[in-house]
């Protein structure tokens, strides 16, 4: 890519990020509120739905490359696939945001909008693996991409309950993706993780460090919905194996958190679908760390996780399973030191 394009590029995503921080204003005016809970942070009702932002700059600016630049595009197939399940997932979650619905209700329409993406043929049945070469999983591949697309749209769902926790990450998970989708020529990966980092810049200013709107459902399960399925458009990147991993490193203290927390929940019997707080960046707030600071913590370990990516993609075949538990070195030595506050203050059992 040339310096000439790149700012091209970087011109388009800043129009769109103008246009998401329009919509996001807008979205305060029309008051979908967010009421304080006893499982919430916030203390005073607060606009919800900023995502709308994030999702009117990325429809826009994947119509507008569908229409002229065809070297960005997937297949035809693919492609609508993907369009047609980020709008699903994009107007389903606006109606939870409006109308609060259950945890059941949710996820059927996150199955059908995951559906969508797979029906359209954006699924995985090879996995390239260094010292075994590829491993053909005929049919299993499709529930497994299913369950990745549902893990991902709900643990960034999940991890959305401080202020510029879920959109900070988000954010520097597209630049690195971004950036490795370029290395790759994965032009549509690529264009797709720019304009998501575009409407996230377009909302986060009105976000952190203080909150005059929240992410809401449409933006937390937008962004996790979109990069699962961006995870599996980027692992068929040839050159790269194992590259199914990539997003998974991007997001590996999102992932963690919510499959630490889901396990010690199922563990201790208790229901994982009712609301908590019990998430260990929930943890570290109630233990007296600063909401801000632990949203710079997880951005911290989005940037991590980015590094390793990028060692990841550079590293020679035998070498690449060797660099996957360094992603989790900042993990463990969270979790000790949120469960040693934890003790510390009395939280107990969380």
């Amino acid at each position: 890519m040339t310096a000439v394009a790149l700012l091209r590029h970087l011109l388009f995503a800043a129009a769109m990020a103008l246009v998401s921080a329009i919509t996001v204003r807008a979205m305060i005016s029309a008051r979908v509120m967010d009421a304080p809970a006893v499982r919430k942070v916030h203390t005073r009702p607060t606009p919800k739905g900023g995502g709308v932002g994030v999702v009117v700059a990325f429809m826009l600016g994947i119509s507008i490359l569908y229409s002229f630049a065809e070297f960005a595009r997937l297949a035809d197939p693919y492609f609508r696939g993907v369009i047609l399940a980020a709008f699903a997932i994009a107007a389903v979650s606006f109606m939870d945001d409006v109308r609060d619905w259950s945890f059941a209700v949710k996820l059927a329409a996150q199955v059908l909008a995951a559906l969508a993406a797979i029906g359209s043929g954006l699924y995985l049945t090879v996995f390239n693996l260094p010292w075994v070469g590829p491993v053909d999983v005929g049919w299993l591949g499709i529930p497994a991409t299913l369950l990745w697309v549902l893990f991902a749209t709900n643990a960034m769902n999940f991890i959305d309950g401080l202020n510029g926790l879920a959109a900070g990450v988000s954010l520097v998970a597209c630049g690195f993706l971004a950036a490795i989708a370029a290395g790759q020529q994965g032009w549509f990966v690529y264009f797709a993780a720019l304009l998501m980092a575009a409407g996230l810049v377009g909302f986060l200013p009105f976000n952190f460090p203080r909150a005059r709107i929240f992410l809401g459902d449409v933006g937390s399960q937008f962004c996790g919905f979109m990069l699962a399925v961006l995870g599996v458009a980027a692992a068929r990147f040839g050159a790269v194996e194992m590259s199914f991993l990539l997003v998974p490193l991007l997001l590996s203290g999102v992932l963690f958190d919510v499959a630490f927390t889901l396990a010690r929940r199922l563990l201790a019997g208790q229901r994982i679908t009712e609301a908590h707080r019990g998430h260990l960046y929930q943890v570290a707030q109630r233990s007296g760390v600063d909401a801000r600071m632990v949203a710079a913590i997880h951005w911290g370990f989005a940037v991590f996780g980015g590094v390793v990516a990028l060692a990841f993609v550079a590293a020679p075949s035998p070498v690449k399973p060797l660099l996957l538990p360094l992603a989790m070195v900042p993990q463990v030595a969270w979790l000790g030191w949120v469960a040693m506050r934890a003790r510390r203050v009395g939280l107990g059992a969380w």
